[in-house]
């Protein structure tokens, strides 16, 4: 779509950046080189005009002056910044990577290298690059825990499948639940539609360790403790029963609730659950039977409760509630988390190449980057020491768990780093070879959403900035040079997506381009799971198989419950820290635009008056956070919106942003979630004391 306004082309483009939103935009084109605003379009309804306002001034990204430009190599100290590389042309960047590849595998075996990329572009044919060449080469394979691993055995537990309610039926809606999500800051759209429904005359109840400006919009805001929304949710059940507000028929029908499950239930009263959560019992039965009395209650799952050592199984006790009041069965009733499996028309194994690969390489866990770069035997296996790493689209260097670890592996001086980013980031800083990438507004791809049903396509809108190439390019040309013949590596980017759209039996690229998406929303009945949920059986599950799901050992609850496996404070750790998102950057991104720093300033940690009180503690002052893996010092700021004993550090900021030079996630450990593993970023203890003047 172009359309002239103050004499400004405005293009259609799909944001790379937030997988809930994945914003449908207008994109102010000036010329062929240069953009302007963005704005959030109307012709998408979910999107419905509004978009997040680091995007909307995301010329400030686009035409940073910090913007890499070139190849390089580096010729100075890892970590110094631009200052220790020279630059190169692309066929000495391309051929010295595959030189050095080819050696390393001869040498270690391919298992030595590790392509390691995530989600800083959403598109499935840029961010999957990284896949291809791995599956190419027989390189070391990526388990990818450090977002949704967790939360997505906790839905799939009860619910069978990945898809849940459309968020646009919340307009009708008698009661939102917003869970473990600060939408404000994250996904700005759900407050679009929670808006008409609030105007409809809906309730809003926020659950969340902390007044975020989400919960501070909320009727009803429900300030547990970290890790313990397993024990609120069974006790909200509890009193379903207790006042007879369950779907008895319903459960018969479409669960396998039973006798047992009752009896469970039992014991999980508001008073047990107050001594967990520190939410009154009176609060807990107040919500409850606003739920009970609302036929139309829609839950928005987010991610921040299952970021913990038990977040799948809070993540199952969540799912329960619209279970047990039968909410499914109503428009603008029910839950949603992700939309993942409405999309499985596209294959995502095209994008990951997985047919190119004739063995079975070991497979490593993103989340584990610093122990695998450390050499843990439990990660490497039977397998040679990591040798090399080609990073596409993330900064592990500032986001993994257990970061002075991280940071220690990065330093080996015989570990040979490949790194594709924009700009200069902590991680780019440790490259031997630096390679300038593109952002999406500089070439094309397909998007899926998980909070809406619309599939997407975006084409480049300005030339690329100097040099920069996409992942999908750079993987082309590191292919050629490895000797690989594979007609993958022939197509481009729009050529892969509308193969791939054809396997589907969808309309093409430039098609689904030209509408703005094609809308994949399920029926009815589907989506609400009238046709039966996602289990062989047909039926929700309160009886989680978590075995099946990766828990061998059986250290996960079956039914829904409080599981004690969380990083319990103690004397000598007396706080539970939560990282959560800032509202003006996404992870590491958009922390270097100026707008987006002046709006946070510095790293701050929001602690109780009281506790402030206890330790000395005024406005401004500097304090030391630490546990066993390491300490970081930040700037304190009195906050009576957060329970005693609980801290918050919002933004994921530079390391350099901090007077030790690491980040918040020094403290974070990388120790696996259950099931299958999951980064526990709100799953930590720690002491504190203030710095002395």
């Amino acid at each position: 779509m172009n359309t002239e306004k103050n004499a400004v082309q405005r293009h259609y483009a799909v944001c790379p950046h937030d997988c809930p939103s994945t914003c449908a935009l207008e994109v102010e084109k000036k010329d062929e080189n240069t953009i302007g605003r963005i704005h959030g379009s109307k012709q998408n309804s979910y999107t419905d005009g509004v978009i997040c306002a680091k995007v909307a001034r995301y010329a400030e990204r686009v035409h940073n002056p910090d913007r890499l430009r070139t190849p390089m190599k580096r010729v100075g100290a890892k970590g110094v910044g631009i200052d220790a590389f020279e630059p190169i042309s692309w066929d000495e960047a391309l051929d010295t990577i595959a030189q050095r590849f080819q050696v390393i595998a001869q040498e270690d075996g391919p298992e030595a290298i590790w392509p390691y990329f995530y989600a800083g572009t959403m598109g499935w044919c840029q961010q999957y690059a990284a896949h291809r060449l791995r599956y190419a080469m027989g390189y070391s394979r990526q388990k990818e825990t450090i977002c949704v691993g967790i939360s997505n055995a906790g839905w799939q537990a009860g619910i069978g499948s990945k898809k849940g309610v459309d968020t646009q039926e919340v307009a009708e809606s008698d009661l939102v639940v917003i869970w473990g999500g600060n939408p404000v800051h994250t996904q700005i759209n759900v407050m679009t539609h929670v808006a008409k429904a609030t105007r409809n005359g809906a309730k809003l109840v926020v659950v969340d360790p902390y007044r975020t400006p989400t919960a501070a919009k909320a009727d009803l805001h429900l300030k547990l403790r970290p890790g313990t929304d397993g024990a609120l949710a069974c006790a909200v059940m509890h009193q379903l029963l207790e006042d007879g507000n369950v779907d008895l028929p319903y459960l018969e029908k479409y669960t396998d609730f039973d006798d047992g499950v009752r009896t469970h239930l039992k014991s999980k009263t508001p008073e047990w659950a107050a001594a967990i959560t520190g939410v009154e019992a009176e609060e807990i039965v107040e919500f409850a039977r606003l739920y009970g009395a609302s036929a139309k209650s829609f839950i928005r799952v987010g991610y921040g409760m299952s970021r913990s050592r038990n977040g799948a199984s809070n993540m199952h006790a969540v799912t329960c509630l619209p279970a047990m009041t039968g909410a499914w069965q109503h428009l603008g009733g029910g839950a949603l988390y992700g939309h993942g499996d409405i999309y499985k028309r596209v294959d995502r194994k095209f994008f990951h190449g997985t047919a190119m690969a004739d063995s079975v390489a070991r497979e490593l866990d993103m989340s584990r980057i610093g122990p695998v770069l450390t050499g843990d035997p439990k990660d490497l296996g039977d397998g040679p020491q990591v040798k090399a790493l080609f990073i596409q689209s993330t900064n592990p260097m500032v986001v993994a768990p257990d970061l002075n670890k991280v940071h220690r592996g990065f330093a080996r001086e015989d570990l040979f780093i490949v790194v594709h980013e924009q700009i200069m980031t902590e991680t780019a800083a440790m490259a031997d070879i630096l390679l300038p990438a593109t952002t999406f507004l500089e070439h094309d791809d397909l998007y899926s959403a998980s909070g809406h049903t619309s599939l997407q396509v975006s084409k480049r809108i300005i030339n690329p900035h100097a040099e920069c190439r996409s992942n999908h390019e750079v993987v082309q040309g590191l292919v050629q040079r490895l000797g690989i013949d594979d007609e993958l590596f022939e197509m481009d980017a729009l050529q892969m997506v509308d193969h791939a759209l054809a396997q589907g039996d969808l309309p093409s690229a430039d098609e689904v381009h030209a509408a703005q998406g094609v809308d994949l929303a399920e029926s009815f009945e589907d989506a609400h799971f009238l046709n039966g949920f996602g289990h062989a059986d047909g039926r929700f599950h309160f009886y989680a198989d978590w075995k099946a799901l990766g828990d061998r050992k059986g250290r996960l609850p079956v039914l829904p419950d409080h599981a004690e496996l969380i990083d319990q404070v103690d004397a000598d750790h007396p706080f539970r820290l939560v990282t959560a998102p800032a509202r003006t950057f996404l992870n590491s991104s958009f922390t270097e635009t100026a707008s987006s720093l002046k709006k946070e300033q510095r790293p701050t940690l929001f602690i109780h008056p009281e506790d402030c009180s206890e330790y000395s503690i005024a406005e401004g002052d500097l304090v030391t956070l630490g546990n066993s893996l390491g300490q970081v010092r930040v700037w304190a700021k009195p906050f009576e919106g957060v329970s005693r004993g609980v801290l918050i550090v919002e933004g994921i900021w530079p390391n350099a942003a901090f007077l030790d030079g690491v980040g918040i996630n020094a403290l974070i450990s990388a120790e696996p979630a259950l099931p299958n593993g999951g980064a526990v970023f709100h799953d930590t203890k720690v002491w504190i004391k203030k710095e002395e003047k």
